[in-house]
């Protein structure tokens, strides 16, 4: 099974990119995230056995405890850039307590063989995919004409293991199991 782990968006926040797409999809012929499965990678695992999945729990839930990040969506950009741009993106800016929970995560995984990160660790959500060159004036356009780029703020008090699974319309994230930043 393929997996990942990252934080959840609260459906306060869930509303305000909710609102933001709808403003956008209309603009361009991209491959627009399903809201539902908007979140916050911390860890991409990829495929692991799923008869071998308490071994790769055990070392998630001794990630140690932490107070809640603090986390802002703010700007949207394009990777690797607005000239050939694969993906479309909104920011996520956080404390050092988001990148400490992906560095952590990733040395417990690297412990089991799981490749660790080559890449700096740069959190976002990706809005959407594209995969051919499409025009992109009137998303540009709209994207000058916002208001706001702060688009959503929310606490984090927990991560998760998720399941990616693919389906005819996409992709579908389920959690497998929850880490809350506080231990008992």
């Amino acid at each position: 099974m393929r997996l990942f782990t990252g934080l959840d968006l609260p459906a306060d926040s869930m509303e305000s990119i909710e609102r933001l797409l709808a403003r956008l999809r209309p603009t361009a012929r991209l491959k627009w995230s399903r809201p539902a499965n908007l979140h916050v990678t911390t860890k991409f695992i990829g495929e692991w056995p799923e008869e071998r999945l308490e071994e790769l729990i055990a070392p998630l839930r001794t990630t140690p405890g932490r107070t809640p990040i603090e986390i802002a969506v703010r700007e949207l950009g394009f990777f690797p850039n607005s000239r050939s741009p694969r993906v479309f993106w909104a920011g996520v800016q956080a404390g050092p307590g988001l990148a400490a929970l992906a560095r952590e995560t990733d040395e417990r995984l690297s412990q089991l063989g799981i490749d660790p990160e080559k890449r700096a660790y740069s959190p976002h959500l990706t809005l959407a995919r594209i995969q051919e060159p499409v025009p992109l004036d009137q998303l540009h356009e709209a994207i000058r004409g916002m208001p706001s780029l702060e688009i959503a703020a929310f606490r984090a008090d927990r991560f998760y293991l998720y399941r990616s699974k693919t389906g005819p319309h996409g992709s579908v994230y389920s959690k497998l199991a929850e880490f809350p930043f506080t231990h008992p």
